[in-house]
């Protein structure tokens, strides 16, 4: 089986596994951003916890968050974790909406997507993953998200390397599939699920894995 059939392969597997996920879960683009930085190094439920506390206190707005002291945002934001860097982070994301884009998390769909990710990588605290999580989950640009589930999914079918960086396994996946921002919201996904359930960092569950028949060197 060829690489680039080996991706297509193994999207269809997965997508019978486990059906469509229904990812980024939130409420408008806005949301999506805030959860892009605060699910930095924690778990999903975490970020729930924290957006929840943002939503109750009505503060789950660009204005409200861009005019917020960055202490009372750390306040807020605590389930999360590393929540004073967060915040902080954040702030700058914001600045960057306002001087940029108006405040206007839908602007940056209609900027190239080169563009917009060049001015979200020069935030700090904004790398690879939030930055394109933003423009793929909130502006809908065709560009893959790649994570620790990505890799380790891919590495251990030898179809990118233990040493691959983020834009060379980026790179790989969008050289086999079509560029469309639906199929890459919805691949990414359902790695996010094959990594939870089954491909684990210590104590995979082989056997059982939606991915089992495939060889083991797929990619070789």
């Amino acid at each position: 089986m060829a690489k680039g059939e080996a991706f297509s392969a193994i999207f269809d597997l997965l997508l019978a596994r486990f059906g469509p996920q229904h990812w980024w879960p939130a409420d408008s683009p806005f949301e999506v951003l805030v959860g892009a930085v605060l699910t930095q190094n924690t778990s999903w439920q975490n970020v729930k916890r924290a957006i929840d506390v943002l939503r109750d206190h009505g503060c789950l707005s660009f204005v409200a968050l861009d005019s917020m002291a960055v202490e009372n945002l750390a306040a807020l934001i605590r389930p999360c974790g590393y929540h004073s860097v967060k915040a902080k982070r954040l702030k700058n994301l914001l600045a960057m909406l306002r001087h940029e884009y108006a405040g206007e998390v839908t602007a940056i769909a209609r900027d190239t997507l080169p563009t917009a990710r060049n001015k979200l990588l020069a935030v700090s605290g904004v790398g690879p993953e939030t930055a394109d999580s933003i423009l793929l989950y909130a502006a809908g640009h065709p560009t893959f998200v790649v994570d620790a589930y990505t890799h380790r999914v891919f590495s251990r079918h030898f179809l990118v390397s233990e040493e691959s960086g983020y834009e060379e396994i980026q790179d790989a996946f969008m050289a086999a599939l079509p560029t469309e921002a639906a199929l890459f919201n919805e691949y990414h996904a359902l790695i996010v699920e094959l990594g939870k359930q089954f491909c684990k960092k210590r104590r995979p569950l082989c056997a059982a894995c939606p991915l089992s028949h495939l060889p083991h060197n797929v990619g070789e």
